[in-house]
């Protein structure tokens, strides 16, 4: 395990947290679970048929509580009631009304699924206009991105994001980066463009993102539009762009569209045999992590330990 990550299961492990699992019917969550509860990284709750069935004081209450949230959007109260019979909305309400810290889904659902409740209920946090994800990849060579270690964003939420929505993205990230990770951010905007060498309203709008980031940040180090070669790899950097800030050494990627992103840590993870943990909201009010449905059990008990890390980082 990469010494980055042991140090997110130190800190999950000097605070304990509730982490609701929603796809409590699948082994994989089950098996995590345990491992988390007799390692002591967290406390987690498994959303069980038999726990909803023990809680329906508790649900009553929450579909009250959803009623009031939603009932300008025209939900009823039966409406409401329906609801919260589902796991992944108790869930949410749970940690919306602080029955919880936090909430891990997607194990045996889409991110769709897990996202739709969160941005319903929980929403944005202060000072945020959006709710946007990313990706925290562990590779085994510690000389790829912070010590093997590198964030990409955003691969689950965003579909086509303009130049402020990319720059806030961007923003969420390296916020997130360091909360976690204490290291200091090096972020390329990546594009099929390094430094003016293709043009296209993509690269424009890569361009403006980086110049809007780069306005509320005069010390950061970063780059945009640049290609992935040069974003991560210190010689074809100087070969494209010799005078590069990053000079290769990114350890934030952000991606264009969520088109790009979403395939770009597919194909990493499964070809380099990296490890995807996320998709991981930001931007949000109360921590909501969504799986992959390819998920590992290894990947569940990492993704709970973030989450509880980013408890009480919110």
């Amino acid at each position: 395990m990469n010494d980055i990550i042991k140090q997110i299961f130190v800190k999950a492990k000097s605070n304990l947290k509730k982490i609701v699992l929603a796809d409590a019917h699948d082994p994989r969550i089950q098996q995590a679970a345990k491992i988390v509860e007799d390692q002591k990284i967290a406390i987690p709750i498994l959303l069980t048929d038999d726990y909803l069935k023990r809680n329906t004081q508790t649900q009553n209450l929450l579909s009250q509580k959803l009623y009031k949230l939603r009932q300008e959007k025209g939900l009823t109260i039966s409406e409401a009631q329906k609801l919260l019979t589902q796991p992944i909305y108790f869930g949410t309400m749970m940690v919306k009304d602080g029955l919880a810290d936090g909430l891990v889904s997607g194990a045996a659902s889409t991110t769709h699924d897990t996202f739709k409740p969160a941005l319903q209920i929980i929403k944005t946090a202060p000072n945020q206009k959006i709710i946007s994800s990313f990706f925290l990849m562990e590779f085994s060579n510690s000389n790829i991105g912070q010590e093997g270690i590198m964030l990409f964003a955003d691969c689950g939420l965003n579909i086509s994001p303009n130049s402020e929505i990319l720059a806030e993205i961007t923003n969420q990230s390296i916020n997130s980066f360091k909360q976690l990770i204490g290291s200091t951010p090096k972020v390329a905007l990546l594009s099929y463009s390094t430094n003016g060498s293709g043009t296209g309203p993509s690269v424009d709008l890569v361009k403006q993102a980086t110049n809007i980031v780069k306005s509320g940040h005069s010390d950061l180090i970063i780059e945009g539009e640049i290609q992935a070669d040069a974003a991560i790899n210190p010689s074809v950097s100087f070969q494209k762009n010799p005078k590069s800030l990053l000079g290769g050494k990114a350890n934030i990627l952000i991606f264009p569209d969520l088109n790009s992103g979403n395939i770009a840590y597919k194909l990493v993870e499964r070809l380099s045999g990296a490890k995807a943990y996320g998709p991981i909201s930001q931007g949000i009010a109360k921590p909501v992590k969504d799986l992959s449905r390819g998920c590992s059990v290894d990947d569940i008990v990492t993704t709970i330990a973030i989450t509880s890390v980013q408890t009480y980082l919110h």
